[in-house]
């Protein structure tokens, strides 16, 4: 995959409509040791190159020069790079900025063989309608086989419903506008712009009060007919 970054083929067939991908997580490459990647027209727009033991952006951005002007690129993501400072936070505010940024969603983890991290997928396109980024948070659209989790049929038709309508879902997805995500620092994590729902027991705390009442009234009673036994026994 390495080869991908450092020597890229197809030079003859990009750009392409649809692009899917499955990168390795965070493995090293050369960045900045090798002074010409930096004038490379698939990493030069960014004006910083992923860091060297971090390739992940290099392959997002790989993707997205060989992306056709209507195509849409689905990659899935080691979460980390959604967050973290430096030069990865660049290339997301170059990525914002220029609006390519369609779709973030997190999904369950447990899901791909061989790691048990909650990936994602990060959508770009190169014609958004709008300056608006959709966040999904699909963490519980899976059932549990064995160890592992599996999207079904039914848990896809429904990310797939919701990216296709670009729509609010409480709790479940938000449409973030570009001021929204530069105001987070270009954090684009799903977590950051989608309130997970709070499944705690709700209290009502008149009710526990009054509650606390009565045991304190029972209470007194009790001691009160303690103290008259007290009081017999010692007469």
């Amino acid at each position: 995959m390495k080869d991908t970054l450092l020597s890229p083929q197809h030079w003859d067939d990009e750009p392409f409509e649809l692009i899917v991908s499955n990168p390795p997580y965070s493995i090293k490459w050369a960045g900045d040791e090798n002074p010409l990647l930096i004038n490379d027209p698939r990493f030069a727009p960014a004006g910083v190159l992923a860091p060297k033991s971090k390739a992940d952006m290099a392959f997002i951005m790989h993707s997205l020069s060989w992306l056709a002007s209507n195509g849409t690129a689905a990659i899935v993501c080691f979460p980390g790079i959604m967050y973290r400072g430096g030069a990865e936070q660049k290339i997301r505010k170059y990525l914002v900025d220029n609006n390519y940024i369609d779709c973030i969603i997190q999904l369950p983890s447990n899901l791909f063989f061989g790691t048990s991290i909650a990936t994602c997928i990060m959508v770009m396109k190169k014609n958004k309608a709008d300056n608006k980024t959709l966040f999904i948070d699909a963490t519980s659209e899976c059932v549990k086989v064995t160890n592992n989790n599996k999207l079904t049929p039914e848990n896809i038709d429904r990310i797939v419903d919701v990216f296709a309508k670009h729509e609010e879902v409480e709790h479940f997805a938000h449409l973030a506008s570009y001021e929204e995500v530069s105001g987070n620092d270009y954090n684009l994590s799903v977590s950051t712009y989608v309130e997970a729902e709070d499944t705690r027991e709700k209290i009502d705390i008149v009710k526990l009060n009054e509650e606390i009442k009565e045991i304190v009234a029972r209470e007194q009673v009790l001691r009160d007919e303690i103290n008259k036994i007290i009081a017999e026994i010692e007469v």
